[in-house]
């Protein structure tokens, strides 16, 4: 469990992603927190299916790199958002991260502050940290300039950002 100053971000394990799929407010029971409205895009509930459960099953993978970790809002006890890595690091420390919010909870700097707590506490495993938003998408972007990422690529659809971290 990682804490900021308003989030608790809590690694789910296997059954609680189940829960999370169902959307039936089960994980919310689970973690004691209040109901909350959420969706999955199809993106997510594909790398949840082939990826995520998978890996998180898999006794020989260290799951807090391949798990969603919940973002819960302490002073309303409700999940705003999810963010995860997408894998372990690289032979060169490199890791992605991937990250998005309820949309009843965009715009209140939430993801800014998540990124930065899980970066902050995975920083010693870590030589730098990878993430790719939609060019559409200028918040998802505002998360990563907040954190200080620089944009270093960009393709037809997508800016590529790296924050170098250190070990």
């Amino acid at each position: 469990m990682i804490e900021t100053e308003r989030l608790i971000l809590r690694p789910l394990n296997h059954r609680q992603l189940e829960k999370y799929i169902k959307l039936d407010n089960s994980l919310e029971q689970d973690l004691k927190v209040n109901r909350s409205t959420r969706e999955i895009s199809p993106d997510l509930m594909e790398a949840l299916e082939y990826f995520i459960m998978p890996n998180v099953a898999n006794p020989l993978k260290n799951h807090l790199f391949f798990t969603l970790w919940t973002m819960i809002w302490k002073e309303k006890n409700c999940l705003v958002g999810d963010l995860c890595f997408v894998g372990e690091p690289n032979e060169f420390g490199e890791v992605e991260i991937g990250y998005g919010t309820y949309e009843n909870y965009r715009n209140m700097g939430f993801m800014s502050e998540a990124v930065s707590g899980m970066i902050n506490w995975f920083k010693p495993y870590l030589n730098a940290v990878l993430a790719s938003t939609e060019k559409d998408n200028p918040a998802s972007a505002k998360v990563l300039t907040n954190n200080n990422f620089t944009n270093y690529d960009q393709d037809e659809r997508l800016l590529h950002w790296r924050m170098d971290v250190g070990m």
